[in-house]
C-alpha cells in the first residue's frame, strides 16, 4: 500500500459515516468519491482523477439538472479506464457507491435494480466524456510534487527532512485538495509547490539559501518560474478553506 493509500484508507476508517441521503450541503459529494474510493482500495491517482473528471462536468453544467451522486460513480468508473486502473471492476463500483449511499443495504443481487444502476453509470460515463468535449487527458500534480520532494529532500538534508513528516502532510494536503473544485484554477505544478509549501511551514522547515523577503531567491524558483508567492497563498488559503468546509460537514 502506497503512501497516500494508508492515508486515504485511514481517514476513510476514522471518519464519522455520512448519511448522504439526508444531507444536501454544498461539497458532500466529493467526500463520497473519497469514500468510495478507499473501500474500493483504489490508487490515489485513480481517485484524484475520479475527483477532477467530477468537478470538471460540474463546471460545464448546472449541478441541479444531473444526480451528483450518479456522475460521481461513473468518474470512479471512468477515472479507472483514464488510468488503467484494472482493479476499478463496474459492478465493484456499483455495489460500493450503492452501499454508501444506502447506509446498511446489501450489496444489490443481479437483479432489475443492478442492471438499471449499471445501465446509468455507463450512460453517464458517455454524458460525461460528451460534455468534456472527449478531452479525458488529465495531468495531475502528484508527479510533479514527488520530484519536488525529492530534489528538495537533498537541498535541506536528510536529517531535517525526516525529522519531520513533510513528504506525508504534503502528499495528504495533495490529495485533499482534489476534494475541492479549487484546484482546477492552478496548472498541477502550482498545486504541487503550493501543497509542499504548506507542508513546509506546517513544521516551520527553512530551505537553505532562501531569502523570504526575496522572492527571487525563493527554493521554488528554479522548480517552477512562473510560480509566484501570491499563487503560493492563493493555494494555501484554499486549502485551509476546505479543512474548515470539511469539518463543519462532519458535524451533521
Amino acid at each position: 500500500m502506497s503512501l497516500q493509500q494508508h492515508v486515504e484508507t485511514s481517514k476513510a476508517q476514522n471518519m464519522k459515516p455520512i448519511d448522504y441521503r439526508k444531507c444536501s450541503k454544498p461539497g458532500l459529494v466529493p467526500l463520497y468519491i473519497f469514500e468510495c474510493a478507499a473501500k474500493l482500495k483504489m490508487k490515489p491517482l485513480t481517485a484524484a482523477c475520479a475527483a477532477i473528471v467530477y468537478h470538471r462536468f460540474f463546471k460545464e453544467v448546472k449541478p441541479t439538472d444531473y444526480d451528483e451522486f450518479l456522475i460521481a460513480a461513473s468518474s470512479l468508473y471512468l477515472a479507472g479506464k483514464i488510468k488503467d486502473d484494472d482493479t476499478v471492476k463496474i459492478r465493484d463500483v456499483i455495489n460500493v457507491a450503492y452501499s454508501t449511499l444506502n447506509r446498511g443495504s446489501a450489496p444489490l443481487d443481479l437483479n432489475d435494480e443492478y442492471w438499471a444502476m449499471r445501465d446509468a453509470i455507463v450512460q453517464a460515463e458517455l454524458l460525461i466524456t460528451r460534455t468534456l468535449s472527449f478531452d479525458l487527458n488529465i495531468e495531475l500534480a502528484h508527479k510533479h510534487l514527488l520530484y519536488y520532494m525529492k530534489t528538495l529532500q537533498d537541498w535541506v538534508g536528510t536529517d531535517v527532512w525526516n525529522s519531520v513528516p513533510i513528504a506525508k502532510t504534503a502528499a495528504s494536503y495533495l490529495q485533499d485538495f482534489h476534494h475541492s473544485p479549487n484546484i482546477l484554477k492552478y496548472k498541477p505544478t502550482h498545486v504541487a509547490i503550493g501543497c509542499l509549501s504548506l507542508a513546509l511551514q506546517t513544521y516551520g522547515v527553512q530551505v537553505p539559501l532562501t531569502d523570504e523577503s526575496d522572492e527571487a531567491s525563493m527554493w521554488y524558483k528554479p522548480l517552477v518560474k512562473d510560480f509566484t508567492r501570491e499563487n503560493q497563498w492563493e493555494i494555501i488559503e484554499d486549502v485551509i478553506e476546505l479543512y474548515k468546509h470539511e469539518a463543519s460537514l462532519k458535524n451533521i
